[in-house]
């Protein structure tokens, strides 16, 4: 390493303000590192989470209540500097240092970096969804149960988040059908035990879906049955698509080893990915359990271990 390294910005940029950006932030800065934390928003997807029930030490809480949390607990922090409504466009590496760049054109330089930066909605890809996204396709449904009120409403996603939306939706649609592409439900029994109980939920199993129609708003969707390669068709007045995420890891292109879903690879023991100085956390690695508990953990390890990284480069230095 030719550059000074105690010339630079910061010890350490973390991307991402979810849990495990956070918890990076927070331990990074307790730990007496030059920090800086770049963020679209504090909170992560749970934000919109209409109550979160696996968070340790706390029963039940709003995600948004959560979210405002942790930006309490961040700003307590000493000698670290937050940048919010804003996100990275680039990293770049240059004899071990990292420059990080970001949307308004600020460019910062750090000699550890750890990207949090989480995951966003998957689309289905079919005919209609983008046609009427937001006139009856929505995506979130902590924000848009309210609007369907009275209403049939079809949930495609077999997992915790299509479980999670039927519940946010139980309180409005008079009828909802949880649609999934598996033999079974995939999402946590103490989900499925509650929502099949209400007597407003009924389950479309092993289906390809193939089209959301309507004229101005949606009035429908069909589905191909995988077993007989049947076209069906339902009437519903809204469409929730929650089939998972897709990870924010385009910024790492190039820079760090990814899998085929675009998940950023990790050491498992202390989060490093393929490039030294480089870590990640939270949703956006290849941890295969997306909880906010475990995304806390993971940034706690990385920025841990991104202090280790740079005492190390500080003694080899010194000598």
């Amino acid at each position: 390493m030719n550059k000074n390294i105690n010339a630079m910005d910061f010890d350490i940029i973390i991307i991402g303000g979810g849990p495990a950006g956070i918890s990076a932030g927070i331990y990074a800065a307790r730990k007496k590192m030059k920090t800086l934390l770049i963020a679209k928003a504090i909170g992560g997807s749970s934000m919109v989470s209409a109550t979160v029930e696996n968070w340790l030490g706390i029963v039940t809480i709003s995600g948004w209540e959560l979210a405002q949390s942790f930006e309490k607990h961040l700003r307590a922090q000493e000698g670290i500097r937050i940048v919010t409504d804003e996100i990275v466009k680039s990293i770049e590496s240059a004899e071990g240092v990292y420059s990080v760049t970001i949307g308004n054109g600020s460019r910062y330089e750090a000699g550890t970096v750890i990207i949090a930066t989480g995951v966003r909605h998957r689309h289905l890809g079919v005919p209609g969804e983008t046609e009427f996204d937001g006139k009856g396709v929505a995506y979130c449904s902590t924000c848009d149960a309210p609007f369907f009120k009275g209403k049939r409403v079809a949930v495609i996603g077999g997992g915790n988040c299509g479980l999670e939306a039927v519940e946010d939706l139980l309180p409005y649609a008079t009828e909802i059908v949880l649609i999934t592409d598996v033999a079974e439900l995939t999402g946590d029994a103490v989900l499925q035990e509650r929502i099949l109980s209400s007597g407003k939920v009924s389950v479309i199993y092993s289906t390809r879906m193939r089209e959301i129609f309507g004229s101005k708003r949606v009035e429908g969707l069909r589905y191909e049955e995988k077993e007989t390669g049947e076209i069906r068709e339902i009437t519903v007045d809204g469409v929730f698509v929650e089939i998972g995420m897709v990870p924010n890891s385009e910024l790492a292109t190039g820079i760090v080893e990814r899998n085929s879903r675009g998940e950023i690879i990790t050491n498992a023991r202390n989060m490093e990915t393929s490039c030294p100085g480089i870590f990640a956390a939270g949703d956006v690695t290849d941890m295969p359990y997306r909880q906010n508990g475990i995304s806390a953990g993971q940034g706690a390890v990385a920025a841990l271990s991104a202090y280790d990284y740079m005492k190390r480069k500080r003694e080899t230095i010194s000598e």
